[in-house]
Protein backbone atom coordinates (compact mmCIF):
# COMPACT_ATOMS: atom_id res chain seq x y z
CA UNK A 1 0.00 0.00 0.00
CA UNK A 2 1.54 3.41 -0.90
CA UNK A 3 2.41 5.93 1.93
CA UNK A 4 0.09 8.53 2.47
CA UNK A 5 2.68 10.62 4.07
CA UNK A 6 5.09 13.66 2.26
CA UNK A 7 8.33 11.53 4.15
CA UNK A 8 8.62 8.20 5.55
CA UNK A 9 7.15 7.77 8.90
CA UNK A 10 9.98 6.70 11.75
CA UNK A 11 8.68 3.88 14.01
CA UNK A 12 7.39 4.72 17.42
CA UNK A 13 9.35 3.91 20.65
CA UNK A 14 7.56 1.10 22.47
CA UNK A 15 5.21 2.42 24.90
CA UNK A 16 5.01 -0.65 27.28
CA UNK A 17 1.63 -0.48 28.13
CA UNK A 18 0.73 -3.07 31.00
CA UNK A 19 -2.42 -5.03 30.57
CA UNK A 20 -5.19 -4.12 32.49
CA UNK A 21 -8.81 -3.41 33.27
CA UNK A 22 -10.94 -0.60 31.79
CA UNK A 23 -12.40 2.51 32.94
CA UNK A 24 -15.16 4.25 32.25
CA UNK A 25 -14.22 7.95 31.09
CA UNK A 26 -16.60 10.78 29.67
CA UNK A 27 -15.14 13.89 29.07
CA UNK A 28 -17.20 16.51 29.86
CA UNK A 29 -17.31 20.21 28.06
CA UNK A 30 -17.13 22.79 30.86
CA UNK A 31 -18.68 25.67 29.06
CA UNK A 32 -15.35 27.31 29.51
CA UNK A 33 -14.22 29.72 26.59
CA UNK A 34 -10.87 31.18 26.73
CA UNK A 35 -9.40 33.85 24.43
CA UNK A 36 -5.76 34.75 25.09
CA UNK A 37 -2.45 35.42 23.29
CA UNK A 38 -0.70 33.05 21.27
CA UNK A 39 2.61 34.38 21.23
CA UNK A 40 2.58 33.96 25.23
CA UNK A 41 2.31 30.18 24.74
CA UNK A 42 4.04 29.14 21.18
CA UNK A 43 6.38 30.55 18.63
CA UNK A 44 6.87 31.23 15.99
CA UNK A 45 4.24 33.69 14.74
CA UNK A 46 2.21 32.36 12.11
CA UNK A 47 -0.24 34.79 9.59
CA UNK A 48 -3.79 34.82 10.91
CA UNK A 49 -3.19 32.91 14.25
CA UNK A 50 -2.61 35.53 16.61
CA UNK A 51 -4.82 34.26 19.03
CA UNK A 52 -6.39 31.37 21.07
CA UNK A 53 -9.74 31.08 21.15
CA UNK A 54 -10.31 27.39 23.19
CA UNK A 55 -12.31 24.67 25.52
CA UNK A 56 -11.44 23.75 28.90
CA UNK A 57 -12.19 20.13 29.56
CA UNK A 58 -12.71 18.12 32.10
CA UNK A 59 -12.71 13.99 32.27
CA UNK A 60 -15.05 12.36 34.90
CA UNK A 61 -13.05 9.07 35.04
CA UNK A 62 -14.87 5.78 36.97
CA UNK A 63 -13.49 2.55 38.14
CA UNK A 64 -16.20 0.01 36.66
CA UNK A 65 -15.73 -2.48 39.11
CA UNK A 66 -16.48 -0.26 41.94
CA UNK A 67 -17.73 2.65 40.79
CA UNK A 68 -15.25 5.10 42.28
CA UNK A 69 -15.20 8.48 40.46
CA UNK A 70 -12.39 10.56 40.33
CA UNK A 71 -12.10 14.57 37.93
CA UNK A 72 -9.50 15.24 36.00
CA UNK A 73 -9.37 19.02 35.80
CA UNK A 74 -12.17 21.15 36.17
CA UNK A 75 -11.98 24.08 33.62
CA UNK A 76 -12.67 27.55 34.62
CA UNK A 77 -14.25 28.67 37.79
CA UNK A 78 -17.34 30.76 37.13
CA UNK A 79 -16.51 33.56 39.54
CA UNK A 80 -13.21 34.15 37.81
CA UNK A 81 -12.89 37.15 38.90
CA UNK A 82 -12.35 36.32 41.88
CA UNK A 83 -8.90 34.55 41.64
CA UNK A 84 -6.22 36.03 43.68
CA UNK A 85 -4.40 39.12 42.50
CA UNK A 86 -1.21 36.84 41.52
CA UNK A 87 -4.40 35.25 38.64
CA UNK A 88 -5.34 38.71 37.47
CA UNK A 89 -2.66 40.17 37.18
CA UNK A 90 -2.29 37.76 34.05
CA UNK A 91 -5.45 37.72 32.57
CA UNK A 92 -6.88 41.37 32.88
CA UNK A 93 -3.72 41.89 30.47
CA UNK A 94 -5.01 42.95 27.14
CA UNK A 95 -5.63 40.24 24.69
CA UNK A 96 -7.43 38.02 27.18
CA UNK A 97 -11.19 37.12 27.91
CA UNK A 98 -13.66 34.68 29.54
CA UNK A 99 -16.95 32.86 28.89
CA UNK A 100 -17.98 30.31 31.16
CA UNK A 101 -21.68 28.94 31.61
CA UNK A 102 -21.89 26.50 34.66
CA UNK A 103 -19.39 24.81 36.79
CA UNK A 104 -18.41 21.32 36.94
CA UNK A 105 -19.91 20.15 39.81
CA UNK A 106 -23.46 22.43 38.40
CA UNK A 107 -23.08 20.42 35.19
CA UNK A 108 -22.81 16.74 36.89
CA UNK A 109 -25.30 17.90 39.09
CA UNK A 110 -27.99 18.40 36.70
CA UNK A 111 -26.79 15.54 34.64
CA UNK A 112 -27.39 12.43 36.94
CA UNK A 113 -23.96 12.71 38.95
CA UNK A 114 -24.84 13.61 42.74
CA UNK A 115 -22.08 15.44 43.76
CA UNK A 116 -23.29 16.75 46.51
CA UNK A 117 -23.83 13.16 48.06
CA UNK A 118 -19.76 13.17 47.71
CA UNK A 119 -19.78 11.02 44.65
CA UNK A 120 -16.66 12.37 43.18
CA UNK A 121 -14.11 10.66 45.39
CA UNK A 122 -11.45 13.13 44.49
CA UNK A 123 -10.51 16.15 41.61
CA UNK A 124 -7.04 16.05 40.16
CA UNK A 125 -5.31 18.66 39.05
CA UNK A 126 -3.29 18.40 36.22
CA UNK A 127 -1.66 21.64 37.67
CA UNK A 128 -2.26 24.94 39.74
CA UNK A 129 -3.20 26.83 36.62
CA UNK A 130 -6.37 29.24 36.90
CA UNK A 131 -8.20 27.38 33.52
CA UNK A 132 -7.82 23.97 35.33
CA UNK A 133 -8.39 24.49 38.52
CA UNK A 134 -12.20 25.48 38.45
CA UNK A 135 -14.33 25.69 41.89
CA UNK A 136 -12.67 22.71 44.34
CA UNK A 137 -14.91 24.68 46.84
CA UNK A 138 -18.62 23.69 44.92
CA UNK A 139 -17.37 20.19 46.04
CA UNK A 140 -18.22 18.59 49.31
CA UNK A 141 -15.34 18.19 51.60
CA UNK A 142 -14.96 14.46 51.19
CA UNK A 143 -13.89 15.20 47.94
CA UNK A 144 -10.00 15.10 48.33
CA UNK A 145 -7.71 17.40 46.02
CA UNK A 146 -4.81 15.53 44.07
CA UNK A 147 -2.21 17.46 42.78
CA UNK A 148 1.60 16.77 41.40
CA UNK A 149 4.76 17.02 43.25
CA UNK A 150 5.77 20.23 44.48
CA UNK A 151 2.44 22.28 44.71
CA UNK A 152 2.52 22.33 48.35
CA UNK A 153 5.68 23.58 48.77
CA UNK A 154 5.67 26.20 46.11
CA UNK A 155 1.89 27.77 46.98
CA UNK A 156 1.05 26.92 50.41
CA UNK A 157 -0.70 28.66 52.70
CA UNK A 158 -3.20 29.71 49.68
CA UNK A 159 -4.68 33.28 49.11
CA UNK A 160 -5.17 35.16 51.28
CA UNK A 161 -3.24 33.89 53.88
CA UNK A 162 -0.16 33.47 50.91
CA UNK A 163 -0.38 37.08 49.57
CA UNK A 164 1.72 35.87 46.55
CA UNK A 165 -0.26 32.34 46.32
CA UNK A 166 -2.25 31.58 42.87
CA UNK A 167 -4.62 29.62 44.58
CA UNK A 168 -7.38 30.00 46.48
CA UNK A 169 -7.57 28.51 50.13
CA UNK A 170 -11.33 28.54 49.48
CA UNK A 171 -10.47 25.49 47.08
CA UNK A 172 -8.63 23.63 49.63
CA UNK A 173 -10.04 24.38 53.00
CA UNK A 174 -11.50 21.10 55.16
CA UNK A 175 -10.39 18.61 52.56
CA UNK A 176 -7.57 15.92 52.11
CA UNK A 177 -4.80 17.47 49.79
CA UNK A 178 -2.47 14.50 48.36
CA UNK A 179 0.86 15.40 46.63
CA UNK A 180 1.59 12.86 43.85
CA UNK A 181 4.67 10.67 45.10
CA UNK A 182 6.71 9.72 41.54
CA UNK A 183 9.52 8.60 43.47
CA UNK A 184 7.54 5.40 45.36
CA UNK A 185 8.51 1.83 44.57
CA UNK A 186 4.68 2.20 43.74
CA UNK A 187 5.86 4.06 40.26
CA UNK A 188 5.87 2.23 37.04
CA UNK A 189 6.98 3.21 33.51
CA UNK A 190 4.76 4.16 30.69
CA UNK A 191 6.66 5.61 27.34
CA UNK A 192 8.98 7.92 28.46
CA UNK A 193 6.62 9.05 31.58
CA UNK A 194 6.67 8.00 35.31
CA UNK A 195 3.17 6.46 36.25
CA UNK A 196 1.08 6.25 38.96
CA UNK A 197 -1.82 3.40 38.71
CA UNK A 198 -4.58 5.34 40.26
CA UNK A 199 -7.17 2.06 40.59
CA UNK A 200 -4.70 -0.25 41.05
CA UNK A 201 -6.45 -2.04 38.40
CA UNK A 202 -4.27 -0.89 35.20
CA UNK A 203 -7.41 1.51 34.29
CA UNK A 204 -6.08 4.57 35.26
CA UNK A 205 -2.56 5.97 35.40
CA UNK A 206 -1.81 9.40 36.51
CA UNK A 207 1.60 10.43 34.65
CA UNK A 208 4.50 12.88 35.95
CA UNK A 209 4.74 15.22 33.04
CA UNK A 210 6.38 18.47 34.66
CA UNK A 211 7.70 21.11 32.62
CA UNK A 212 4.61 23.45 32.08
CA UNK A 213 4.17 24.10 35.65
CA UNK A 214 5.05 22.89 38.71
CA UNK A 215 3.34 19.84 39.63
CA UNK A 216 2.08 18.89 36.04
CA UNK A 217 0.62 15.61 35.53
CA UNK A 218 -1.19 13.52 32.63
CA UNK A 219 -3.51 11.10 32.80
CA UNK A 220 -3.82 7.75 30.45
CA UNK A 221 -6.96 5.82 30.89
CA UNK A 222 -7.87 2.62 29.37
CA UNK A 223 -11.07 2.35 27.76
CA UNK A 224 -11.27 -0.93 26.21
CA UNK A 225 -9.40 -4.15 27.77
CA UNK A 226 -8.86 -7.29 25.92
CA UNK A 227 -8.81 -8.59 29.32
CA UNK A 228 -12.25 -8.24 29.02
CA UNK A 229 -12.86 -9.76 25.65
CA UNK A 230 -12.67 -6.68 23.77
CA UNK A 231 -10.78 -6.96 20.33
CA UNK A 232 -7.84 -4.25 21.80
CA UNK A 233 -6.86 -2.19 24.33
CA UNK A 234 -7.70 1.60 23.55
CA UNK A 235 -6.52 4.53 26.15
CA UNK A 236 -7.59 8.11 26.17
CA UNK A 237 -4.07 10.39 26.61
CA UNK A 238 -5.08 13.15 28.87
CA UNK A 239 -2.28 15.75 28.01
CA UNK A 240 -3.57 19.12 29.95
CA UNK A 241 -1.11 21.64 29.02
CA UNK A 242 1.32 19.75 27.58
CA UNK A 243 0.15 21.34 24.72
CA UNK A 244 -2.13 24.25 23.73
CA UNK A 245 -2.62 23.82 20.24
CA UNK A 246 -1.97 20.36 17.64
CA UNK A 247 0.33 22.28 15.93
CA UNK A 248 2.76 22.43 19.34
CA UNK A 249 3.11 18.74 18.56
CA UNK A 250 2.21 17.46 15.26
CA UNK A 251 3.91 16.57 12.95
CA UNK A 252 6.44 14.44 14.03
CA UNK A 253 8.58 11.94 12.75
CA UNK A 254 6.21 9.27 13.70
CA UNK A 255 3.76 11.25 12.29
CA UNK A 256 4.33 13.17 8.86
CA UNK A 257 2.08 15.78 7.15
CA UNK A 258 0.04 13.40 5.13
CA UNK A 259 0.12 13.82 1.48
CA UNK A 260 -3.47 14.32 1.39
CA UNK A 261 -5.14 14.84 4.31
CA UNK A 262 -9.03 14.24 4.73
CA UNK A 263 -11.25 16.03 5.87
CA UNK A 264 -9.95 18.64 4.72
CA UNK A 265 -8.98 21.70 7.41
CA UNK A 266 -9.61 23.82 4.30
CA UNK A 267 -12.50 23.40 2.79
CA UNK A 268 -12.80 26.54 1.67
CA UNK A 269 -10.98 25.45 -1.04
CA UNK A 270 -10.23 22.01 -0.45
CA UNK A 271 -13.91 20.68 -0.11
CA UNK A 272 -13.27 17.05 0.38
CA UNK A 273 -9.22 16.32 0.57
CA UNK A 274 -6.23 18.87 1.05
CA UNK A 275 -3.21 18.22 -0.42
CA UNK A 276 -0.41 18.24 2.79
CA UNK A 277 2.25 20.31 0.88
CA UNK A 278 0.34 23.43 1.08
CA UNK A 279 0.82 23.76 4.86
CA UNK A 280 4.17 22.78 4.98
CA UNK A 281 4.65 25.97 2.43
CA UNK A 282 3.83 27.50 5.14
CA UNK A 283 5.75 25.50 8.24
CA UNK A 284 7.83 27.97 9.63
CA UNK A 285 11.08 25.52 8.85
CA UNK A 286 9.44 23.99 5.76
CA UNK A 287 9.39 20.55 7.61
CA UNK A 288 6.53 18.10 7.61
CA UNK A 289 8.13 16.27 10.51
CA UNK A 290 8.34 18.43 13.14
CA UNK A 291 5.41 20.42 14.87
CA UNK A 292 4.62 24.31 13.32
CA UNK A 293 5.12 25.39 17.07
CA UNK A 294 7.58 25.09 19.70
CA UNK A 295 6.59 26.05 23.64
CA UNK A 296 7.75 29.40 24.60
CA UNK A 297 9.87 30.22 27.64
CA UNK A 298 6.71 32.88 28.53
CA UNK A 299 4.78 30.62 30.04
CA UNK A 300 6.92 27.22 30.61
CA UNK A 301 8.14 26.77 34.15
CA UNK A 302 10.73 24.87 33.08
CA UNK A 303 11.34 24.25 29.10
CA UNK A 304 13.72 21.65 29.04
CA UNK A 305 11.25 19.50 30.76
CA UNK A 306 8.34 21.16 28.65
CA UNK A 307 9.78 19.79 25.47
CA UNK A 308 10.72 16.69 27.18
CA UNK A 309 6.98 16.04 27.95
CA UNK A 310 5.72 17.26 24.36
CA UNK A 311 8.49 14.53 22.77
CA UNK A 312 7.05 11.84 24.65
CA UNK A 313 3.64 12.89 24.50
CA UNK A 314 4.17 12.70 20.80
CA UNK A 315 5.19 9.37 20.98
CA UNK A 316 1.93 8.19 22.42
CA UNK A 317 0.27 10.33 19.68
CA UNK A 318 1.17 7.85 17.16
CA UNK A 319 0.03 4.94 18.69
CA UNK A 320 -3.40 4.15 17.02
CA UNK A 321 -4.81 2.72 20.01
CA UNK A 322 -4.12 6.22 21.86
CA UNK A 323 -6.15 8.98 21.53
CA UNK A 324 -4.38 12.72 22.53
CA UNK A 325 -6.23 15.02 24.19
CA UNK A 326 -5.09 18.51 25.20
CA UNK A 327 -6.93 20.17 27.45
CA UNK A 328 -7.82 23.12 25.14
CA UNK A 329 -8.54 21.28 21.86
CA UNK A 330 -11.17 23.29 20.07
CA UNK A 331 -11.25 21.09 16.83
CA UNK A 332 -13.11 18.00 19.16
CA UNK A 333 -15.96 20.83 19.88
CA UNK A 334 -16.42 19.53 15.70
CA UNK A 335 -19.85 17.09 15.95
CA UNK A 336 -17.98 15.62 12.91
CA UNK A 337 -14.89 14.23 14.91
CA UNK A 338 -17.87 12.51 16.74
CA UNK A 339 -17.13 12.70 19.98
CA UNK A 340 -19.89 10.84 22.82
CA UNK A 341 -19.96 13.96 24.95
CA UNK A 342 -21.02 13.88 28.59
CA UNK A 343 -23.96 12.84 29.46
CA UNK A 344 -24.61 11.50 26.26
CA UNK A 345 -21.70 8.66 25.74
CA UNK A 346 -18.37 7.51 26.48
CA UNK A 347 -15.03 7.76 24.93
CA UNK A 348 -15.30 3.87 24.73
CA UNK A 349 -15.65 4.09 21.11
CA UNK A 350 -13.73 6.99 19.99
CA UNK A 351 -12.19 4.31 17.97
CA UNK A 352 -15.16 2.55 15.97
CA UNK A 353 -15.85 6.39 15.28
CA UNK A 354 -12.73 6.97 14.12
CA UNK A 355 -12.18 10.44 16.34
CA UNK A 356 -8.51 10.51 16.60
CA UNK A 357 -8.39 10.46 12.80
CA UNK A 358 -10.32 12.78 12.02
CA UNK A 359 -9.26 15.22 14.30
CA UNK A 360 -5.57 14.73 14.15
CA UNK A 361 -4.86 17.50 11.49
CA UNK A 362 -7.83 19.89 12.23
CA UNK A 363 -5.87 22.24 13.64
CA UNK A 364 -4.65 22.86 10.38
CA UNK A 365 -7.49 25.03 10.22
CA UNK A 366 -6.10 27.87 12.06
CA UNK A 367 -3.40 28.24 9.15
CA UNK A 368 -5.66 28.70 6.12
CA UNK A 369 -5.15 32.19 6.29
CA UNK A 370 -0.99 32.05 6.27
CA UNK A 371 -1.74 29.53 3.17
CA UNK A 372 -3.86 32.20 1.28
CA UNK A 373 -1.12 34.91 1.74
CA UNK A 374 1.52 32.54 0.52
CA UNK A 375 -0.28 31.23 -2.55
CA UNK A 376 -1.81 34.73 -3.46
Amino acid sequence: MASNSLYPAKAAPSLNLPPGASAKVQIVDTTSRIRGPIDLFMSPPIKGHELLHVPAFSFLVEQISSGRKILFDLGLRKDWESHPPAVLKLISTPGWSFEIEKGVAEILQENGVDVAAGTIEAIVWSHWHFDHTGDASSFPSTTALITGPGVKEAFLPAFPEGQASPLLQTDLEGREHKELDFDNQSTVKIGGFRGLDYFGDGSFYLLDAPGHAVGHVCGLARVTSTKEGDAEDTFVFMGADTAHHGGEFRPTEYLPLPKDISPSPYQAKYPTVCPGHVFEAIHPGKKGVEPFYHINDKVAHDRGQADHASERMQEFDAADNIFVIIAHDDTLLDPAVGIEWFPQGTMKNWKVHDSAKKARWAFLKDFTQAVESVSS
